[in-house]
């Protein structure tokens, strides 16, 4: 007799990066009026929304330090583990940076789930810390209530090729290397409404490295870059125009999704956090639809990196996608504009 498979996202209550607290919330959290000391070799901070913070080092070279961890997305450990990881590691690319190593983080309910499962969630981690060239060095555990995995990554860069999130130019492309629909393909799932051939790509997508990153850091023609995860594509680009001080007009009809989602959100498929998303920044979107939301404000776990091109360097930057694999990104969705009232527009 074999017993029944484990699904881990049983045991949480929220999955991926879908487990974020919103941006209303986060920004009250955040608030303080504590006056840090001033310290001339951190490069970026908390002081602004960027993917991690940069540590001048000399010699032209900046120390980047970011975490990142949630609750299973998926049912299966070892997939769990490579999501995680993938999803933590994409933010030392966000800032155009190469990782160098990783710690782990783990929460276990060593109640309910075996060492053994958990074990399968650490290899995961070890093979996407091969895929990306860095070790997985060391790490630190505790017993949980819920399954909780991500790591600590290191990362360097010349910080000449250092990428932030809030230096877009009026007049740049916008570009996103991934499709939208995670959350929406992750809802189905758990509702067991999802059609057969759409099983595994969210999955797929999720494990997928964002190595575009580091490349792209190395392109002058690339102004400002980040990656899409529990905010949403509308919420990071929201933080990417309102640090730039610009507007972003998106064309709605290049956003790449996921097929079939029409189905899904016919059925209501949406995870708690996509309204959640929505009403933290509904004041600053013109254009909106009702059915926009669901893909719009849809929380992505490991999603794509939205980068802002200088329009003179469009060329170099689709043939790197194209090179890369990713030439079915090589289309910009939107635009950096003058700002207006509206933060983002959708047309």
């Amino acid at each position: 007799m074999t017993s029944e498979p484990i699904k881990l996202t049983k045991y949480s209550h929220g999955g991926g990066c879908g487990c974020k607290i919103a941006p209303q919330m986060l920004d009250e959290i955040l608030r303080s009026n504590f006056v840090a000391p001033k310290n001339d070799k951190l490069i970026v901070g908390n002081n602004t929304k960027d993917d991690a913070a940069v540590f001048d080092i000399g010699n032209g070279q900046g120390i980047i330090s970011t975490t990142d961890f949630f609750m299973p997305i998926v049912d299966d450990a070892f997939q769990f583990g490579k999501i995680a990881s993938a999803n933590a590691i994409s933010d030392v690319y966000a800032m155009g940076g190469k990782p160098l190593m990783a710690i782990a983080i783990l929460g276990w309910p060593i109640n309910l789930l075996s060492a053994e499962t958990a074990q399968q969630v650490i290899e995961g981690a070890r093979s996407i810390c091969a895929e990306a060239g860095i070790p997985l060095a060391g790490g630190h555990s505790i017993d949980s209530p819920e399954p909780i995995f991500g790591l600590a990554v290191t990362g360097i860069i010349d910080l000449k090729n250092l990428k932030q999130n809030n230096t877009a130019k009026e007049g740049d492309l916008l570009y996103l290397t991934k499709k939208i629909g995670v959350g929406i393909l992750s809802t189905a799932g758990k509702k067991g409404i999802l059609k057969e051939e759409h099983k595994d790509l969210a999955t797929k997508q999720m494990m997928q490295l964002n190595k575009l990153g580091e490349k792209a850091g190395q392109l002058n023609g690339v102004n400002a870059m980040t990656d899409v995860t529990g905010f949403a594509l509308l919420g990071h680009l929201i933080e990417m125009a309102e640090g730039s001080n610009l507007t972003a007009e998106i064309n709605y009809a290049n956003v790449p999704l996921f097929d079939g989602l029409e189905f899904y959100t016919s059925q209501k498929c949406m995870p708690g956090n996509t309204q959640k998303n929505w009403k933290s920044f509904e004041t600053k979107v013109g254009g909106m639809t009702e059915e926009l939301t669901y893909t719009l404000c849809d929380p992505q776990t490991n999603g794509g990196l939205l980068i802002a091109i200088d329009p003179s360097s469009k060329n170099d930057f689709e043939n790197l996608l194209i090179s890369e694999g990713l030439g079915d990104f090589a289309m910009p969705i939107g635009i950096m504009k003058k700002k207006e009232e509206k933060v983002v527009v959708i047309i």
